[in-house]
């Protein structure tokens, strides 16, 4: 039961991000995405800021994040910390190929009432008991018989990097077939300053065409403009976009449709996130 209203918690923030007029942004930030040779660690930072890639408002959730080596196998993290506003981790980068460190998850959220109080579901949860603490989020089982105006969202979220060792390779990147994900047409530790990328979107692995991701440059503290991109993908759902420069780069794409899995849902909302590093030529 922890777990699962962990999964809800982690859920809400990720996707009430994007509705923040791009006040906040949950980010997985890598020390570099290329390394050489099997001998090798990335270190990662998590965080939820207001400038990309500066640690300001609250630190990312390092129990939700896990690490795909390049076989498809599990991988592990290794000496996490949380502080106050972000956290680390490091990846030993032990086999060659390219890894997938991320996180993906799934919630139900929205709202009911019960002789016309509105309770939440999902969510942060209730207000404070007798004992100060913070009551648990509701969840679909907690609506009763006699609930009315019950409208409930399935949310799902991929939070997703990609770093290799060696030489590249694809294992890792072939998509699921479940909820918005990115087929990389491009290899995404292949991007290069100046030259245009292609990236193919996916909805239950089939293409998301007219779909809006915005893709924002790292470094928004040191500049006068935040420089965000939107970029539609074509009827094919495939993205591309020239890399106006070199540096880090955060990408984002939501997508809200009338096709959820979960029972008594309505509707769904999906969010897709990573983190690319372009390099100069």
């Amino acid at each position: 039961m922890k777990s699962h209203r962990l999964k809800l918690l982690a859920a809400a923030a990720l996707l009430a991000i994007p509705g923040l007029a791009s006040a906040h942004r949950m980010w997985l930030l890598p020390s570099g995405t290329i390394f050489s040779g099997t001998d090798s660690w990335v270190t990662v930072d998590s965080a939820v800021s207001n400038d990309l890639f500066y640690a300001d408002h609250q630190p990312g959730r390092i129990e939700m994040v896990k690490v795909w080596q390049p076989d498809g196998t599990p991988g592990r993290i290794q000496n996490g910390s949380t502080g106050r506003y972000r956290s680390v981790f490091d990846v030993q980068l032990d086999k060659p190929g390219t890894w997938k460190i991320g996180s993906e998850m799934s919630g139900i959220m929205g709202s009911f009432k019960v002789d016309g109080v509105e309770k939440r579901v999902g969510g942060r949860g209730g207000p404070p008991g007798a004992n100060g603490m913070r009551q648990p989020p509701l969840t679909v089982a907690d609506i009763p018989a006699n609930a009315t105006d019950v409208t409930l969202t399935e949310t799902s979220a991929r939070n997703e990097i990609f770093v290799t060792a060696g030489e590249p390779t694809r294992t890792v990147l072939k998509p699921t077939g479940k909820g918005l994900e990115l087929d990389a047409v491009t290899h995404p530790d292949e991007l290069v300053a100046g030259e245009a990328a292609k990236f193919r979107f996916l909805v239950d692995g089939k293409p998301a065409p007219n779909l809006k991701v915005t893709i924002v440059p790292g470094g928004k503290r040191y500049r006068d403009a935040e420089g965000a991109k939107e970029v539609t993908t074509d009827a094919q759902g495939v993205l591309s976009y020239a890399w106006p420069a070199a540096g880090m780069y955060w990408l984002n794409a939501t997508l809200t449709d009338d096709k959820p899995t979960a029972p008594r849902a309505t509707q769904r909302r999906m969010s897709y996130t990573t983190t690319l590093e372009v390099m100069t030529p």
